[in-house]
């Protein structure tokens, strides 16, 4: 049972299952990554992920900073325990997977471009200056939020305008015409006169609550507010 990693469907691509911990930074499970690269059995892909941490250490990275190991035990049908291996996986982590797959693999062709692709993007989101980097963060948002609302309608949610608001709540502890009354702003302004910091936390907002929709196959006006 443990040789074995659930397959995830072909449509699901590396943002739907990416994840963001406490701290804000994004992180990929390896049990639902390694399927995504072509990798059916667990061995084999544990093989991987061994050649990627040697490659980090080579590199002159900490290894840990990258490669988390968050194990659990499990019980089995037969009631048995046993541990099921697994691994937080950041940015740079699956980078290296991708890098160290074989490239005559149309998965690992597409995780190639993927991660060299958004680590570029970070490179250049970090060389920006304070108000480049809250547009940046602005049209991440812009570009998340279509994301969720997408996901939302694929849920069941009809009230989109209640599920916004649910947001706001949730982050605020207020709806967004209080929040507007309070910051003495206009109708709609919110994002665009938030600095940094406010965005990010609301990118995280929103990132979450997409992801946790699709992973707790939430349904309807009810749940998808309470998420």
């Amino acid at each position: 049972m443990t040789n074995e990693i659930i397959p995830t469907s072909i449509n699901k691509n590396f943002e739907s299952i990416k994840k963001i911990d406490p701290d804000s930074i994004e992180y990929w499970e390896a049990r639902e990554l390694m399927p995504i690269l072509g990798y059916k059995k667990w061995q084999n892909a544990e093989e991987a992920i061994a050649r990627a941490a040697a490659a980090c250490i080579n590199s002159g990275q900490y290894v840990d900073n990258h490669f988390t190991d968050v194990s659990k035990m499990v019980t089995l049908g037969s009631d048995s325990i046993r541990k099921l291996s697994d691994w937080k996986l950041d940015r740079y982590a699956c980078y290296l997977i991708a890098q160290n797959g074989d490239p005559r693999k149309a998965e690992i062709a597409l995780a190639q471009t993927y991660f060299a692709i958004q680590t570029r993007k970070q490179e250049i989101f970090e060389k920006l200056e304070e108000n480049g980097k809250r547009l940046f963060i602005r049209d991440e948002i812009a570009s998340e939020n279509k994301k969720l609302f997408s996901t939302a309608k694929n849920a069941g949610v009809t009230k989109f305008g209640s599920f916004n608001d649910a947001g706001y709540r949730g982050l605020y502890g207020m709806s967004l015409s209080e929040l507007e009354k309070i910051k003495g702003i206009k109708k709609g302004e919110l994002l665009d006169c938030s600095g940094t910091t406010e965005l990010a936390a609301n990118l995280f907002r929103i990132t979450q609550t997409d992801s946790k929709i699709i992973k707790d196959n939430i349904r309807g006006d009810v749940q998808a507010a309470g998420t």
